[in-house]
C-alpha cells in the first residue's frame, strides 16, 4: 500500500507542474501588464476630472484662473506615467533623457505656437497616499510643486493617472500633470 501511495504521489507531480506551468504561461510579464492596464485612455488608475476639480480649487483659493483639461496634454501625461511604472524610474526626463519639453513638442502641443511655457509635477503613492487628495496636498505642501500649480501662466493641463508605481506595478498609482500657457 505504501508504494502505491508514492507512486500516485508521482503520478500527479508532473500533472501539477505542467498546470502549474500553463498557467505562469498565460501571465502576462510585469512590464507587459503595465502596458495593458495603461492601454486604457480612460485612465484606469484614477480621474483626472477628480484631480482637475482638487486643482481648481486649489487655484481658486489663491486667485488664480481656473485650468481646463488638454487632450495632447494628457496624452503626454498618460504616456510618461505608464512609462515611469512599466521602466521603473522616477524622473520628469524620459529614458532616453529627452526633457518633459521635448515629450510635449512630440504630440504637437507647442505646434503654432508662438510663445509657450510647460510645467510638470509628478508622484506616486500606495493606499491612501494615492488618493487624488492626498496628491494634490503633496504638491501644495512642495514649494517648487506650488509655484507650478499655481502659476497664473497655466491654463491648461494634462493629468496621466495610472496604476502602479516605479517601484511595484502592482500596487499604488504614478500622477503627471504636465501644465501649458
Amino acid at each position: 500500500m505504501h508504494a502505491l501511495a508514492r507512486t500516485r504521489r508521482r503520478l500527479r507531480l508532473p500533472g501539477v507542474l505542467a498546470v502549474t506551468a500553463v498557467a505562469l504561461l498565460a501571465l502576462p510579464a510585469r512590464g507587459a501588464l503595465a502596458t495593458t492596464r495603461c492601454s486604457d485612455p480612460a485612465g484606469a488608475g484614477g480621474s483626472p476630472v477628480t484631480v482637475l476639480r482638487l486643482l481648481n480649487a486649489a487655484r481658486a483659493g489663491n486667485g488664480v484662473a481656473p485650468l481646463h483639461l488638454d487632450p495632447r496634454l494628457a496624452r503626454s501625461a498618460r504616456r510618461h506615467s505608464c512609462d515611469m511604472v512599466a521602466h521603473h524610474y522616477f524622473a520628469h526626463d524620459s529614458r532616453s533623457g529627452a526633457r518633459f519639453s521635448a515629450r510635449i513638442a512630440w504630440t504637437g502641443w507647442m505646434r503654432g505656437r508662438r510663445h509657450w511655457k510647460v510645467g510638470e509635477n509628478l508622484a506616486w503613492g500606495i493606499g491612501r497616499d494615492a488618493s487624488p487628495p492626498s496628491i494634490v496636498t503633496a504638491w501644495l505642501q512642495s514649494p517648487a510643486h506650488r509655484h507650478i500649480l499655481l502659476h497664473p501662466t497655466f491654463r491648461v493641463v494634462g493629468l496621466g493617472i495610472v496604476p502602479g508605481t516605479p517601484g511595484d506595478p502592482w500596487r499604488g498609482r504614478t500622477y503627471t500633470a504636465d501644465f501649458g500657457s
